[in-house]
């Protein structure tokens, strides 16, 4: 197994301390995170989904694609794919990551449906919407030999594997695949995992893991129970991951394995934590 990190969870870190840590951790690559400092979280404390040190954007990727490459190269990391926050309908950020990933190598970059899933708009519709948005996104990065990647996500279209290839099985899995992530089906759209990953075939592109455990949150006054979810461990939360490695392995996955753990807690320490556990599973 090939194992990386994704970078949206450190925001603490430049691109240096980052290969840094996790080429000394035993990681083989980083998914890195290539998203616009929204104007408001500038010069603000770091946080993953605010202001980061390591400020790689669809505007400055391909400018710093020969240092990004570089520094792979100097700590012996591969470039697993680029974490952007784009959507398939916004075609100049498209180019823009497209022209990037060709300058340093990245294989994939993420790219998600045009709008999400909250009871506002028929799915059928949003679904395609979406077919439609991709098509014209594959128009462009086809062009560049870059493969985009679909991530199974609470809140979107594809919150499980059946319903992200019910996506992808419309193009050509050579320019889209699926990022198979159990975290997040395991809190919306839990599927059987050997069972999605047989489904997604060619499209399973790469894994993302975390865990998160359920507790009681409140009780409403008609009794029924609201539950609040907690970031765990690998080894503490719902997704049984002895199984899903076994699967992964079953079904010849060869894609990387990527840990997303935004717990607030010491990062290496985490990261420590996570490809340790992972190691032992693929031992096993």
């Amino acid at each position: 197994m090939k194992y990386c990190a994704t970078t949206v969870a450190f925001p603490q870190f430049d691109m240096r301390e980052t290969a840094e840590l996790l080429s000394r951790l035993g990681f083989d690559g980083a998914e890195w995170r290539v998203r616009r400092i929204p104007e408001a979280e500038k010069g603000k404390p770091y946080s993953p989904w605010g202001n980061h040190k390591n400020d790689l954007s669809p505007d400055n990727l391909k400018a710093r694609a020969d240092e990004l490459k570089a520094i792979g190269k100097e700590y012996g990391l591969s470039i697993a794919g680029l974490a952007p926050n784009m959507q398939a309908d916004q075609l100049d950020d498209i180019r823009l990551l497209a022209e990037g990933a060709v300058a340093c190598g990245a294989p994939v970059f993420r790219v998600g449906a045009p709008r999400g899933y909250d009871r506002t708009a028929n799915y059928n519709d949003l679904y395609d919407e979406a077919i439609r948005a991709y098509e014209k996104a594959l128009e462009i990065t086809r062009s560049y030999g870059v493969r985009i990647l679909l991530e199974i996500h609470g809140g979107t279209i594809m919150v499980s594997a059946s319903l992200a290839h019910r996506i992808v099985s419309q193009f050509d899995p050579k320019d889209i695949g699926v990022i198979y992530d159990t975290n997040n089906m395991t809190r919306e759209g839990f599927e059987t995992y050997r069972m999605g990953m047989e489904l997604l075939g060619p499209y399973l592109a790469h894994s993302h893991v975390g865990n998160h455990a359920p507790s009681a949150d409140k009780t409403l006054r008609d009794g029924t129970v609201e539950w609040a979810w907690e970031g765990a461990s690998l080894a503490a939360g719902l997704t049984n991951y002895p199984q899903v490695m076994a699967d992964l392995k079953a079904v010849g996955f060869d894609g990387f394995i990527s840990i997303e753990d935004f717990r607030e807690m010491d990062a290496e320490e985490k990261l420590r934590e996570g490809i340790g556990y992972l190691k032992g599973l693929e031992n096993t």
